[in-house]
């Protein structure tokens, strides 16, 4: 028997068991096996379904299973030897799919097989697995000379390798700054909850007392939003604003000033390449929308329709700080901290005060009722299965009582871990030649504060509700895919700019008076939301909508311009974004702010020309729940209706054909700018 669990038949990663060795072992093994499986495959004569499509199939949702582990250990159990062997990995990653999406004896594989008979029999998900990988063989150079698919190959290789750069250079630069605050005097107005975590950062590191800031969510959100010292809150925005830059304290050996000219000029060369004018063309090959006119069209409608109430909204603002301190010139640090003061006299209440209605177990419980109710599933805790950290837990989805799914819940922020929230692959769902099911199985990740040493749970304030329910929206699309290939199970060949319509169709559930309902509690009575308060947290769910409207407007104009017009050695980053924010910004950043270096979204991430993808399916989210608005907002004939035909379809069909099967019409952009109060109903 192998002494590599990897190697064995497992069906749920044996973590407890597992090495950085098992990892390189297992992902050399496969990769072998794949390339002496395409080495015979493109030889074949007559290719079919069983004996060429589904082979490859099979091969590339297990190396995918493998790369998926190593890819989460350095994205939540990061150290140097984690960072070498993802490097090492993806670099032979990359030249594995480059080299397949160039290789003319598969592409005429399934290029006869997409016009034979045997085609015309296969199934929708089949045909649509087959089309995705055509469109790819194109977009990745397999009609280029064989100079060209050379440097398209060469420059594919390097632009990964610059991805992985840029996110190491931010988590580095993250981590690497700290501020001990020794007078707790200095932290009035920071709740109780947020200094306790900062007085264990400090004794973590060896300090006798005081309080250790980082620039974490669970530390950097309450400071800015709580802290009456206004300095400190000017100092912890400005180490966070020039992370990974030539400004502030941070270590010139992170910053990603280089790295980001050199992402863009690899994008615009592979651009150039396939014929292309700029890499917003690229991009929107593979997305639903069709042009880069029609993308700046939407997000400039959007920006008009919005920018009045932003302006109202921050003069509203300045008012108020100018009539409470005296603020004569509202500064960047002092929004958060002036908004939800704000937001507490017009409201009356405060995020901290809701907080405790929401002990993360409760809202766990709540939510899985939800998608009970909402998609016929039961979840359950698995506390039998590994993890690969003692704070994570697995919970398994059944329905009918049978096992379809799985998932991994790593909510904590703690060392080593990159900050954001996250949901990423872990296996594929397939079903295998031999008529097998690999369910499928995902991972949930996200920053919130740890419970304290004392037992206190974790409790979430209102926008970490958001992300869980938003993430795990993402993680319902994954997991509930009903599609056996695994190209186009779950969210695999979904286009990017619909791919957050299931997460964000389910942040509209947070403040519904059912669902709060089961998800609240009180820390020390168990008390659910009071209905007044309830009233107030919605009411309050508008508040400076404008403005948040305007700045995810101004995040997305930014990356599709900047890749639109992008010219290697004369565009200035900065510039580009100083020249968005001229037009939809309503409150000046200072000049010394670097917020491109830490954008990891569009350069390390997949957003890149696809930012605007969260506003495009914010509109399809909206519109969707428009008819849970009109049917029942716990109505389980909606939620089959939205199950059958975009959760369970994956990337199997066209999501115009989808968004129009479930909502019985094209998608209309009034109900996004009613339900962020910028329209009237």
């Amino acid at each position: 028997m192998s002494t590599n669990p990897l190697l064995e038949n497992y069906e749920y990663p044996p973590f407890t068991r597992l090495n950085l060795g098992h990892l390189e072992q297992a992902f050399d093994s496969q990769m072998n096996d794949n390339l002496a499986l395409l080495d015979r495959l493109e030889k074949l004569e007559q290719p079919g379904w069983d004996d060429f499509v589904a082979p490859i199939d099979e091969a590339d949702a297990r190396l995918q299973a493998i790369w998926s582990l190593v890819s989460a250990y350095n994205a939540v159990l990061n150290s140097d030897e984690v960072r070498e062997l993802h490097v090492r990995l993806l670099e032979r990653l990359t030249r594995y799919r480059t080299d397949f999406s160039q290789n003319k004896g598969l592409f005429q594989g399934f290029e006869n097989f997409a016009k034979s008979a045997a085609f015309d029999a296969c199934d929708e998900a089949q045909k649509a697995s087959v089309r995705h990988i055509l469109r790819d063989f194109k977009l990745g150079g397999i009609d280029l000379s064989p100079e060209r698919k050379k440097l398209f190959a060469e420059q594919s290789q390097t632009l990964s390798k610059l991805k992985n750069t840029f996110a190491q250079n931010l988590l580095d630069a993250t981590q690497g700054w700290q501020h001990l605050v020794s007078d707790e005097q200095a932290l009035e107005g920071v709740p109780e909850s947020a200094r306790k975590l900062m007085s264990e950062n400090a004794e973590k590191k060896g300090h006798a007392s005081g309080f250790l800031m980082t620039l974490d969510m669970p530390c950097f959100q309450p400071v800015m939003t709580y802290c009456k010292n206004r300095e400190l809150r000017r100092q912890l925005y400005d180490a966070y604003m020039t992370r990974a830059s030539d400004q502030g304290d941070g270590n010139s050996e992170w910053d990603n000033s280089a790295v980001m000219e050199d992402i863009l000029s690899c994008r615009k060369a592979m651009a150039e390449l396939l014929g292309f004018d700029n890499y917003a063309e690229y991009s929107l090959a593979s997305k639903m929308a069709t042009s880069v006119s029609e993308v700046i069209e939407f997000l400039e409608l959007l920006a008009e329709k919005s920018m009045a109430q932003a302006r109202a909204e921050m003069n509203d603002l300045e008012r108020f700080a100018q009539g409470m301190d005296g603020i004569d010139y509202l500064e960047m640090w002092d929004l958060a901290y002036y908004s939800e003061k704000l937001k507490q006299e017009r409201y009356g209440f405060s995020k901290e005060e809701v907080r405790n209605y929401f002990p993360l177990p409760k809202v766990l419980d709540g939510l899985f009722e939800l998608a009970s109710i909402l998609f016929d599933v039961e979840i359950c805790v698995r506390p039998d299965i590994q993890t690969y950290h003692p704070s994570v837990s697995f919970h398994e989805i059944r329905r009918d009582g049978k096992p379809i799914a799985g998932f991994y819940m790593d909510l904590y922020a703690r060392e080593n871990k990159r900050a954001g929230a996250w949901l990423a692959n872990c296996k594929s769902r397939l079903v295998r030649q031999d008529s097998s099911v690999q369910n499928p199985l995902a991972f949930l990740v996200c920053n919130f504060t740890a419970p304290s040493s004392d037992g206190t749970p974790s409790l979430l304030l209102p926008e970490e509700l958001r992300t869980l329910f938003h993430e795990f929206g993402h993680c319902l699309h994954y997991t509930l895919t009903s599609v056996g290939v695994a190209n186009v199970a779950g969210i695999s060949n979904v286009p990017w700019d619909a791919v957050e319509l299931p997460s964000q169709l389910l942040e509209n559930w947070c403040w519904q008076e059912e669902v709060v309902a089961m998800t609240s509690g009180h820390i020390d009575s168990g008390e659910v939301l009071p209905g007044e308060l309830l009233k107030q947290v919605r009411e309050s769910q508008r508040f400076q909508s404008g403005m948040m409207m305007v700045r995810q407007l101004e995040f997305a104009l930014f990356d599709f311009i900047l890749h639109r017009d992008f010219e290697s050695g004369q565009t200035n980053v900065n510039a580009v974004l100083d020249r968005v924010r001229d037009r939809v910004s309503v409150k000046k950043q200072p000049g010394y702010t670097r917020f491109a270096n830490g954008f990891s979204h569009i350069f390390a991430g997949g957003y890149a020309a696809g930012y605007y993808s969260y506003k495009w399916a914010e509109v399809l989210a909206a519109d969707a729940f428009s008819r849970f608005i009109e049917e029942g907002v716990m109505s389980a004939q909606v939620g089959e209706s939205f199950r059958a035909e975009i959760l369970e379809p994956g990337g199997s069909r066209d999501v115009n054909d989808m968004f129009r099967a479930f909502r019985g019409r094209e998608p209309q952009v009034e109900p996004l700018l009613k339900q962020s109060g910028i329209m009237t109903w």
